[in-house]
């Protein structure tokens, strides 16, 4: 009798902090398309709520023996080492600022909070019509000014869209939205319910093309090619594999005849192809000075190989370079190195890289149910950060750590 008295007040505070904790995940979600305000406002409560019980040291001692999560806070804490020879302790801080949630989810995600298959199923559901709601959001402003937009694609521009016009990200978002809609087709016995879920999936698709925003496109042909060959070498299924083929090649065919902003970003990919493979600087290019910002960070981290610039002094180096070797670059074009691997190295040198490279590769080593769909949501999130910059922005800290501490935390509760 004593053993249940005491053990049933931490079974209602572990449900009332679940529970609390599920519409915080909502809120978190709901909060990227509102304001950064409200989403930091949100991650802080959910850090508290998940620290709002009397085992705290325990689940610190789960976040240490947990390599996803202390791995994870390693790209918070190189940053913060980095401090102590920055120059530039406001940049430094600033940076500081906006990466401390990966440091904050993944503490906060050691903490024992349970949800329910029921509740995990609702969270996907929550989380495919957010990302669907986003899509038709920026179809209207696409069909409002419809000439201009696809004009706008010879110009290395694209189609309005949420998180503050961050197409990168959210086309990313959108390619996650499109595997789990198909996924839970695939495991769904409900007729109306995988309708719902084929519409879905089909309208992500359709979108991706449309938007054109190659880090969501390749992250979605990078998931459907996995998928077929999961299906014919894993499964045995060469019928489904087969047809999965014949869609990833017709999918692109159909796009290109059909999809006016789909030709006019390659067009000007074209056009950019003969500065970005010369690495000659082009006012304004998007291609071209990306690849100008990688060559400057490796020339920076290997100036530098033991430490780097430091993540204050970044910037300030990098533009040092660019006048030095491209003095007719417009300030505007003056941009971070391209590529979180490269920022790494070129911030703390050797070392900075080695660890991004650790912390990229480390999911998939780890025991999780479902590796197919683990490893594709890693693949893609650790392919997109060759060449972007996702890490030095509030939105992709939190979609990156977030997203892959949410799923991990899911698959791991239930078989998918």
């Amino acid at each position: 009798m004593l053993y249940v008295y005491k053990c049933m007040p931490n079974k209602l505070h572990i449900g009332w902090r679940s529970n609390s904790i599920f519409i915080l995940f909502m809120a978190m979600l709901l909060s990227l398309f509102i304001s950064r305000a409200a989403l930091s406002v949100c991650i802080f409560l959910f850090v508290v709520v998940s620290f709002s019980h009397a085992r705290i040291k325990e689940q610190l001692l789960s976040f240490i023996s947990t390599p996803l999560l202390w791995s994870m806070s390693l790209l918070f804490l190189v940053p913060l080492l980095s401090g102590t020879w920055s120059k530039d302790t406001e940049k430094w801080l600033e940076v500081i600022r906006i990466k401390l949630p990966l440091l904050l989810l993944p503490l906060a995600f050691a903490g024992p909070f349970n949800f329910s298959k029921k509740m995990w199923n609702v969270l996907a559901y929550i989380f495919i019509i957010i990302i669907i709601g986003g899509t038709c959001w920026s179809m209207f402003q696409y069909i409002n000014n419809i000439n201009a937009v696809n004009d706008g694609y010879l110009k290395a521009k694209t189609i309005v869209t949420p998180l503050l016009n961050d197409h990168i990200r959210f086309s990313w978002m959108v390619s996650v939205a499109a595997l789990l809609a198909a996924w839970l087709f695939y495991k769904e016995e409900n007729k109306t319910a995988r309708i719902v879920l084929a519409f879905a999936t089909v309208w992500l698709v359709i979108f991706l093309h449309i938007l054109a925003a190659r880090t969501g496109l390749l992250s979605f042909y990078i998931m459907l090619m996995a998928t077929t060959v999961w299906f014919i070498l894993k499964k045995a299924k060469t019928k489904q594999g087969v047809i999965l083929l014949l869609v990833l090649i017709a999918i692109p065919v159909a796009a290109w005849f059909t999809l006016p902003t789909l030709q006019n970003r390659v067009k000007y990919m074209q056009y950019d192809f003969g500065y970005f493979k010369e690495a000659h600087y082009l006012p304004g290019a998007n291609d071209a000075v990306r690849v100008i910002s990688l060559i400057a960070a490796w020339n920076i981290m290997n100036a530098q190989p033991l430490n780097g610039t430091g993540f204050g002094d970044l910037l300030t180096e990098t533009n040092k370079w660019y006048a030095a070797t491209y003095p007719a670059m417009i300030e505007q074009d003056k941009i971070y190195p391209s590529s979180e691997w490269l920022l790494y190295g070129a911030a703390c040198g050797w070392p900075g890289i080695i660890i991004f490279t650790f912390v990229m590769l480390l999911p998939f080593f780890i025991s999780i149910n479902n590796k197919l769909l683990w490893w594709m949501l890693n693949g893609t999130a650790a392919f997109s950060f060759l060449f972007d910059i996702g890490l030095e922005v509030q939105f992709g800290v939190f979609i990156y750590s977030f997203i892959v501490l949410w799923w991990w935390k899911w698959m791991n509760a239930e078989k998918m």
